[in-house]
C-alpha cells in the first residue's frame, strides 16, 4: 500500500481546522451572552455559526474526495491540494466574519481546490475502469 502520510496529516488538519472553528463559536456565545442552544441575536456568533456550519457541509465532498484522488493519483499532490482547500477554509472564516461580502475569495479557493479533487479522481477511476491495461 502506498504511503498516505502527507493526505493523513492534511485530514487531520482539516479536523483540527473545524474544531478551532467550534472554539471561535464558544468565544462569540461567551462575548454575546447568547447561550445555547440560542442561534441569532449577535451578527458576530451569527457568522461564526454561517462559517462552521458551512464548513461542515463542504467537508463530506472534501475528504473522500481528497483521499480518493491519493489513491487514484499522488499522496504528495493531494495533500497540497488539500492544504489549498485549508487555507481557503481559512481566508473564508475570517472574511466572512470581518464583513459577510468579503467571503468569496476564500469560498473560491477552496470550491477550486475541491472540485479538482473530486473531477480528478472520478476521472481517474473512470480511465481505469474503461482502459486498465494503460
Amino acid at each position: 500500500m502506498e504511503d498516505l502520510h502527507l493526505v493523513s496529516i492534511v485530514t487531520l488538519l482539516a479536523l483540527i481546522l473545524y474544531f478551532w472553528m467550534g472554539l471561535r463559536v464558544a468565544g462569540a456565545r461567551r462575548k454575546s451572552g447568547i447561550a445555547a442552544p440560542a442561534m441569532s441575536g449577535d451578527p458576530i456568533l451569527e457568522r461564526h455559526l454561517r462559517v462552521q456550519g458551512n464548513t461542515l457541509e463542504w467537508l463530506p465532498i472534501f475528504l473522500p474526495s481528497l483521499w480518493l484522488f491519493a489513491y487514484y493519483w499522488d499522496d504528495t499532490l493531494a495533500a497540497a491540494v488539500g492544504a489549498v482547500w485549508i487555507v481557503g477554509r481559512i481566508v473564508y472564516a475570517f472574511g466572512y466574519v470581518a464583513d459577510p461580502k468579503k467571503r468569496e475569495a476564500g469560498f473560491l479557493i477552496q470550491t477550486l481546490a475541491s472540485a479538482v479533487l473530486l473531477f480528478g479522481a472520478l476521472g481517474r477511476a473512470a480511465w481505469l475502469l474503461m482502459f486498465p491495461a494503460l
